[in-house]
């Protein structure tokens, strides 16, 4: 199982090379806020700074929330999971980042993400110029007091070149095939979040 923590920030912070010591970290990709047009949607501005940590296994994810990443224990809100990745036709390290964000609930879950995983992603798969798709779910997780946890249903991310390729993406034909998918989803309640963040992808292994 491959494993990742979200890291949502709520002040710009500085010790970013810091972070990149926690043991058994694979990589770490930075996203910082971009623009890029949605013809559909508009979330208003992004959080400052997201952190997406991808380690070896969740127990040392879990260790270093106790040790080194206790800096940002008061500036951010984090959450452990399962990083599904997908294939795509011609996959590369992006500079530009949608991050999407379920806050909500549906009224069956297991049910909602099984048309998910199983409708979308093939859309998503052919948006022009996609690096890399990733669909990422909640885990069972333990993290020490003082850390102010998420808990969002699920969290997807598709990853181009630019800006401008995503705004591409954005306005192409299989982004309106999408939309009409999301008509069909099985029932949600609450908020949504699409944010272009600007990526940089720091490697520790």
């Amino acid at each position: 199982m491959s494993i990742c923590l979200f890291a949502v920030f709520s002040e710009p912070f500085d010790g970013i090379e810091g972070l990149a010591l926690a043991p058994g970290l694979q990589k770490m990709h930075v996203y910082k806020p971009d623009k890029a047009h949605d013809p559909f949607l508009q979330d208003g501005p992004p959080p400052p700074l997201v952190l997406q940590l991808y380690f070896d296994s969740l127990s040392l994810l879990e260790a270093s929330c106790d040790g080194t990443l206790q800096p940002i224990k008061s500036i951010c809100e984090i959450q452990a999971m399962q990083v599904l990745p997908f294939i795509v036709p011609h996959p590369k390290t992006p500079s530009c980042t949608y991050l999407v964000a379920y806050e909500g609930k549906a009224e069956d879950e297991k049910a909602w993400h099984a048309h998910y995983l199983a409708h979308h992603p093939p859309l998503m798969a052919r948006l022009p110029g996609i690096r890399e798709l990733e669909i990422c779910l909640p885990v069972d997780w333990r993290s020490g007091p003082g850390w102010r946890r998420a808990n969002c249903m699920q969290r997807n991310k598709v990853a181009f070149d630019s800006a401008e390729a995503l705004t591409a993406a954005l306005n192409s034909p299989v982004r309106k095939e999408m939309r009409a998918d999301f008509k069909a989803f099985p029932a949600y309640a609450g908020k949504i979040t699409h944010y272009p963040m600007a990526t940089q992808v720091l490697r520790t292994c």
